[in-house]
């Protein structure tokens, strides 16, 4: 199993159905089944909003910091036995908010699950927090003042949510906040929207990483800043086939091109509770469906921790274990 680092996934999105019929009756919600069978049965999805409406749905039953942390520790177990050494996980703190839950109970959760899985595992983990684009900008400034109080645990901002009609432009503010307060900076771009989403972020937004980013490979002069920039792109194979942005078909994925134009990919599981596996499971699929090579599933490995925000000697010691895993 190759040590990896998983870079775009959002720990709501590990919420399994088992754990949302138990928080559920933990905290006396009604849902409308509470069989966790007949939940994934719903999850068949024809686009990125048909996934939102389940997804927000779900999130009703976190409410207190026990259900937080619950959630955070099953994913950071999942993911160590999955051989993931670093995770960067976004979490959507105004989601919460709106269903009445402090910002100290979100935090508090979760950081005690990465404090508790660190010491278990030795997985390391940070919180990226995304602001939802369909609530807006002014939003979005609002959300990053509230949790300024909670700087120190976390360590950058992210964009996600409804993509089209919500460019990243919308969000400049909110950004340059975040990068006076020292903050790093991803944002979702060239899922749903055109690569004019992806300059956006680039150039309105000074992001570091893009997430998702597949129709930049739309435009060769995005692709060629992209390459000769290597900026990072976290892409998520599964969650592109279960939301149909991608062909239908894993194998005639995008991913093989954007190897070849030398980008900076990495591979990472977006919602793995909805799309059908965890990382490891991604990394089966295209090995399988996509016909990649020890080699290229290496470069992949390595390229997650080289798009990671751990200090440079960790990246370093990181990419040689992956190269002695291929070796």
């Amino acid at each position: 199993m190759l040590p990896v680092a998983e870079l775009h996934m959002h720990i709501e999105g590990s919420l399994e159905a088992e754990l949302v019929v138990a928080l559920a009756r933990r905290n006396g919600i009604d849902l409308p089944t509470f069989d966790p069978a007949e939940l994934k049965s719903r999850y068949r999805f024809t686009d990125l909003q048909s996934f939102l409406d389940i997804y927000y749905d779900n999130l009703a039953v976190l409410r207190t910091k026990e259900d937080f942390y619950d959630l955070g520790s099953a994913y950071l177990a999942r993911a160590a036995a999955a051989g993931v050494r670093r995770a960067e996980m976004f979490f959507d703190l105004q989601t919460h908010t709106q269903n009445g839950i402090a910002p100290a109970t979100v935090f508090g959760g979760l950081t005690a699950a990465i404090a508790d899985a660190t010491a278990a595992t030795g997985i390391s983990a940070d919180l990226i927090l995304c602001f939802l684009r369909h609530l807006g900008g002014d939003a979005a400034t609002e959300t990053l003042r509230s949790a300024l109080p909670f700087r120190d645990q976390f360590i950058g901002v992210g964009l996600d949510s409804s993509e089209l009609g919500f460019p990243p432009s919308l969000f400049t503010e909110s950004f340059g906040l975040a990068a006076a307060e020292g903050l790093h900076r991803v944002a979702h771009a060239g899922e749903e929207g055109g690569p004019d989403y992806v300059w956006e972020a680039l150039d309105l937004l000074g992001v570091e990483r893009i997430d998702h980013g597949n129709r930049a490979m739309e435009d060769a002069d995005l692709v060629a800043r992209l390459r000769d920039e290597q900026i990072p792109l976290t892409v998520c194979p599964l969650s592109n086939i279960a939301l149909k942005t991608a062909p239908p078909e894993l194998a005639d994925h995008l991913l093989p091109a954007m190897l070849a134009e030398g980008l900076l990919v990495s591979i990472n599981s977006d919602d793995p509770a909805y799309f059908g596996g965890y990382v490891d499971d991604n990394y089966a699929a295209i090995e399988t469906q996509l016909s990649l090579t020890p080699a290229q599933l290496g470069l992949l490995a390595e390229n997650s921790f080289t798009s990671s925000f751990l200090p440079e000697a960790e990246k370093e010691a990181l990419r040689l274990e992956v190269r002695a895993a291929v070796a």
